[in-house]
């Protein structure tokens, strides 16, 4: 398709009969994949590393006979990395480092009755997995996404999967940013067959305790099954997407820009533009078709934007309910009362805001975390941060004085519930301390 014969659908002051229609989004055909990955699971828990490398000629066409990352391949990687991006790699760790180390809090002792103590305290998960896909697109900027909170937390071990190219090998810039961010293992090997070695474990693999990154269905549908085989995931994935609230205070440039760099993503990402007139929103229009023709990518993002939405919708009550129902993975906010819509806004993965904060600072280099629920699925879960990466531990402490002034509580609570030894757990205490 050429960008001339692009159509993109716009609805003026739409009425709230048609949202669902408007927060519906793209209609990816899925296969049934539930009978392949068992397949691949069930080969890999029987037959480990000789399974793995099966596999990976089977769905990658390369031929591995050793798939762990030497440490001779991680030098050469680090040589082949131009100094320039190098640095720029280094200044992204250190951001996501400080913003990441501002949610490690200290413990807090509470006293909820005179004599009962309470705290709790983060334990580190100590084997986790990082899938970075390696696709059309090597993704280093998720190495240092999902390694460095896995280091600030404590993670023991931090194992690294992602596909091979047709060479058998990994791109520099994955290897560079793992060996920087202290990843502990990496291994050639992507798909179904990655997720099933870090849910059972090979001779070569070591088994985690839970698995992090995002991936193409087939990786989607494999950490769905790792969940049911007793591994803990991050979060539902899928594909990308993006909000723009515009008002007369954006530059329709800017808003053009950054939903085009969500469109470059995949031909299933979405991406919509709510304007607060007419004029504002055709200004933008132009600007999206001008850009696109400059894209190495087009041809995605001209699929993506036939799946994309761009409206009018001039009242900020009505605004704020439509990105909370829509409930986006990324909010761009290019407006003047960004207190008002920062306030209301309930269900998002990450907002930037203003009109010099392009969504792409948060994809590598502010500090933010890029990895975010997709689909409405920030309704009710959070982006990746340090909490994903560690387990609360409550702890308390109960002194004498505080059976005596909490036990009868717990007595009288566990007879109604007749659950006797729970209540004799107790008694048999304040009737010794009566003696």
């Amino acid at each position: 398709m050429i960008v001339s014969d692009l159509k993109i659908s716009k609805y003026i002051e739409p009425k709230n009969i048609i949202w669902q229609e408007l927060l519906s989004r793209p209609e990816v055909k899925k296969e049934d994949l539930s009978q392949l990955v068992k397949q691949v699971f069930d080969d890999v828990k029987l037959n480990g590393d000789e399974a793995i490398v099966k596999n990976t000629l089977l769905f990658d066409k390369v031929e591995l006979l050793d798939f762990c990352v030497t440490k001779e391949e991680l030098k050469r990687a680090s040589e082949n990395v131009r100094i320039e991006l190098k640095e720029a790699i280094k200044v992204a760790k250190a951001n996501i480092e400080k913003f990441h180390s501002s949610q490690l809090n200290e413990t807090q002792v509470v006293e909820t009755t005179k004599g009962v103590t309470c705290w709790q305290e983060s334990r580190a998960i100590e084997r986790v997995g990082l899938y970075i896909p390696g696709g059309s697109a090597p993704l280093f900027s998720t190495v240092l996404m999902l390694a460095v909170p896995a280091k600030l937390a404590g993670c023991k071990e931090i194992v690294l999967c992602t596909p091979p190219n047709k060479e058998g090998k990994i791109a520099d810039e994955i290897l560079y940013a793992a060996e920087l961010v202290g990843v502990t293992q990496i291994f050639k090997v992507g798909g179904i067959q990655a997720i099933a070695g870090l849910t059972f474990g090979t001779d070569t693999i070591p088994r985690v305790y839970k698995i992090f990154g995002p991936g193409n269905q087939y990786v989607t549908a494999a950490k769905m099954e790792a969940f049911g085989c007793g591994v803990a995931i991050d979060m539902p994935a899928g594909p990308s997407e993006l909000l723009v609230v515009s008002d007369e205070s954006a530059i329709p440039k800017f808003v053009a820009a950054d939903l085009l760099s969500q469109a470059e993503h995949g031909a299933d990402s979405q991406v919509i533009c709510i304007a607060t007139n007419n004029v504002l929103l055709e200004a933008i229009e132009k600007e999206v078709i001008e850009q696109l023709e400059q894209l190495p990518r087009k041809e995605i993002a001209i699929q993506a934007l036939q799946n994309s939405k761009f409206m009018v919708i001039s009242d900020k009550e009505k605004i704020v309910a439509f990105v909370n129902e829509y409930a986006p993975e990324h909010l761009i906010l290019a407006v003047e009362d960004e207190e008002y819509f920062c306030k209301n806004t309930t269900n998002a993965g990450s907002v930037f805001i203003g009109n010099y904060t392009p969504e792409s600072a948060g994809d590598y280099a502010s500090g933010t975390n890029h990895t975010l629920p997709t689909n409405g699925f920030s309704r009710s879960f959070s982006g990746v941060n340090m909490d994903a990466f560690v387990k609360k531990v409550t702890f308390q402490k109960i002194t004498k004085e505080g059976i005596l002034n909490l036990g009868n509580t717990i007595a009288l609570m566990a007879e109604a519930e007749l659950l006797q030894a729970h209540k004799n757990a107790v008694t048999v205490r304040l009737n010794e301390l009566k003696k």
